[in-house]
């Protein structure tokens, strides 16, 4: 492969994906740097990688997928980096097509997943509320905000390691990123595996967490697009609630009062987030 490239590759308790992963990956790819981050493994997952004679970078104990995707990129090697999980799902034939979108110009390639590669109805509509509000968010169509399957030029994403969190919602994060730096980031069709082994994601906690990356989204990358709105709700509000005692009981009552004094609140809340979100990109060399 001409590019000089390091493919990595977050593991915990994944002895089963990676023994037919990684010879996939050697055979196909025998000049790229292929790490492995053992996030505190109890199985196999060091012996197979050690079988196999990839770069192994192992946790003592349980970090977080973030957190060993993190590993990776501090110590990767080569220019473009691929990320892209261990248990199976991610399809070692489609890591030239990414390459190929990558060379057309694009700093990010994300290897989007169709709705059936979904592990459940649930997480597919999760993902579909994802995917519209960043759309709207950065004004470009995001086909999948969540998937793990990605090429990324080194430099770049290393410039936005210490906003990454460690746990699941790595991607979205570094997505958000690089549109709010203005990198062009494009999307290429895949179709996903059933993965093998047992998930790590706990539908009750990481959907609340989900839950949170939502805002977590609006935060990052335009707060007062997502405060405006609803401090627009809650002025609206309080202008009919308003309206509405005044005709009736021909006064301003307390409620009114509260509604449009939580609606400057939260649209002057929104607007600080936005000067503080401001000057984090300009530290970062971004505007």
């Amino acid at each position: 492969m001409p590019q000089n490239i390091s493919i990595i590759i977050p593991a915990k308790n994944e002895y089963a994906g990676l023994c037919v992963l990684l010879p996939a990956l050697r055979k196909n790819h025998p000049t790229a740097e292929i790490i492995v981050v053992n996030d505190g493994s109890s199985d196999d997952t060091a012996k197979v990688c050690t079988a196999h004679d990839v770069v192994l970078l192992s946790h003592p104990y349980n970090i977080g997928n973030g957190a060993a995707i993190k590993s990776g990129a501090r110590n990767a090697t080569g220019d473009i980096l691929v990320f892209m999980d261990a248990d199976g799902q991610h399809n070692p034939d489609d890591i030239p097509r990414l390459l190929s979108k990558y060379n057309e110009g694009h700093d990010m390639v994300v290897g989007a997943r169709h709705s059936s590669s979904q592990a459940s109805l649930g997480r597919s509509y999760a993902n579909r509320i994802y995917n519209w509000l960043a759309s709207w968010m950065v004004g470009r169509k995001i086909d999948d905000l969540t998937s793990g399957f990605r090429v990324a030029t080194a430099t770049k994403f290393r410039e936005f390691i210490y906003l990454l969190p460690n746990g699941f919602s790595y991607p979205t994060t570094i997505t958000m990123s690089f549109f709010r730096a203005g990198y062009p980031v494009a999307y290429v069709p895949i179709q996903a595996k059933a993965r093998q082994g047992k998930s790590h994601i706990n539908p009750l906690r990481d959907g609340v967490r989900f839950l949170i990356i939502i805002f977590k989204v609006g935060t990052l990358y335009s707060p007062l697009k997502l405060f405006a709105p609803i401090s627009l709700v809650f002025f609206a509000t309080g202008i009919s609630y308003y309206v509405y005692t005044y005709l009736t009981y021909t006064r301003f009552t307390n409620m009114s009062a509260l509604l449009l004094i939580t609606s400057i609140l939260i649209f002057l809340i929104g607007l600080v987030s936005e000067q503080i979100t401001t000057l984090v990109y300009k530290d970062s060399g971004h505007q």
